[in-house]
């Protein structure tokens, strides 16, 4: 693989290059402090353009407008933090191809920054389109990929575009890479996977891919309510994945998975909330109006003896509804254990938006030996899957 930085002479060359700023506005307009993480990480590489007197014509997405322009994931205000940041004018275009896209890179200077509009808003986009790609490859002389979040994904930024051009690993990318092939090789017993939140669709089959590796799996959060329906507990509304049944019970009944011992319930739309114990025969859990929100005390202490004998902690997704109390103690309580345990004996890789809020929370980030930038692309490159992203740079 071929990395940006082993390039000598950049001067006036025209460098594409593909990032993630998919952020959160608040509705203050601000951008919460853990999605800055990601746009922060990114930084260098865009000084190290600078520095070498390049070119920038920057690539994004913001959301899933699912090819269609939407006014409200235009990244106009993701130009202007990044322009405050950088204190640096960042000259964000309204098209994402086009004359006038041409036009505006023919009269770039060197170190001057292009911002193209979210590239998701054309639909050939997340279709690999390759003439879609070639038409984004004419901006630049080179073509950079610091987007990992987005590597797992075969889109026309990510993938096709490596056809048309000499293509390179940016900064954060190559670390990114290194370190968490590093972690493979070097899975230090016990081993212990922490997975929570959502995603069942990318989260179920990752989790029965590393089971192998780990020595305990800790299961909370939508992970976990899937597993217990999937095991014919009653889970009231809390949100289940009913199409992953199959691959839930199979992850369900591994001697090495932990399932909550107690988790709180909560009124759906309402204040009422409890604590329910699991017990080993089938029940249902909660009502018809409430769901399961978070993990109980009794799970906490449970699980805090697994992660406090780890040498190696994976963690992704929050066990609770953590952006309202008093759900918000499972995650935590989880981000203390893990922040303590990294801080001291074990090698701890965290990743995904929601458990970066977490960490960033509760003061325990600066204790984790690598915060990755992506949460799908980490699990599927530690679970052995190929990248498309990181296999069209090879």
């Amino acid at each position: 693989m071929k990395y940006l930085r082993q390039l000598k002479n950049l001067t006036g060359k025209r460098v594409l290059m593909r990032v993630d700023f998919n952020v959160g506005f608040g509705h203050d307009g601000i951008i919460a402090e853990e999605d800055a993480i990601k746009i922060e990480k990114t930084l260098p590489t865009i000084k190290f353009l600078i520095g070498k007197n390049a070119k920038i014509i920057l690539m994004a997405h913001l959301g899933h407008p699912k090819g269609q322009i939407k006014e409200d994931l235009r990244l106009n205000g993701v130009a202007d933090y990044v322009s405050k940041i950088l204190k640096k004018k960042i000259n964000k275009l309204d098209e994402i191809i086009g004359p006038n896209v041409e036009a505006a890179v023919k009269k770039m200077k060197n170190k001057e920054i292009i911002l193209l509009e979210n590239i998701r808003f054309d639909p050939r986009e997340e279709k690999n389109d390759k003439n879609f790609a070639k038409g984004l490859a004419k901006f630049g002389d080179i073509y950079v990929n610091e987007a990992f979040a987005v590597s797992h994904r075969n889109a026309a930024s990510v993938s096709a575009v490596t056809k048309y051009l000499p293509s390179y690993a940016g900064l954060l990318l190559e670390k990114e890479i290194k370190a968490l092939s590093c972690f493979l090789k070097k899975l230090k017993k016990p081993v212990v996977i922490i997975f929570g939140g959502l995603k069942f669709e990318t989260k179920l089959p990752v989790i029965k891919r590393l089971l192998p590796k780990a020595d305990y799996a800790l299961l909370g959060g939508g992970i976990s309510n899937t597993v217990f329906a999937a095991l014919d507990y009653g889970v009231g509304a809390s949100k289940i994945g009913r199409e992953y049944f199959s691959e839930a019970k199979k992850v369900g009944v591994n001697r090495k998975v932990r399932l909550p011992l107690d988790v709180v319930v909560g009124e759906i739309n309402g204040k009422d909330y409890f604590r329910v114990l699991v017990p080993k025969e089938k029940i249902n859990l909660c009502g018809a109006n409430y769901g399961i929100y978070d993990i109980g005390p009794a799970t906490i202490r449970a699980w805090s003896v697994f992660i406090k004998k780890a040498n190696t902690i994976i963690w992704n997704g929050p066990v609770g509804y953590f952006e309202k109390a008093p759900f918000d103690k499972g995650s935590a309580s989880v981000a203390y254990l893990v922040g303590a345990r990294s801080k001291g004996k074990a090698y701890g890789v965290v990743g995904g938006g929601e458990t970066l809020s977490v960490l960033t929370r509760s003061k325990m980030i600066q204790y984790i030996d690598h915060v990755s930038t992506g949460g799908g692309a980490m699990l599927e490159f530690l679970s052995g899957k190929k990248l498309p992203g990181i296999v069209a740079l090879k």
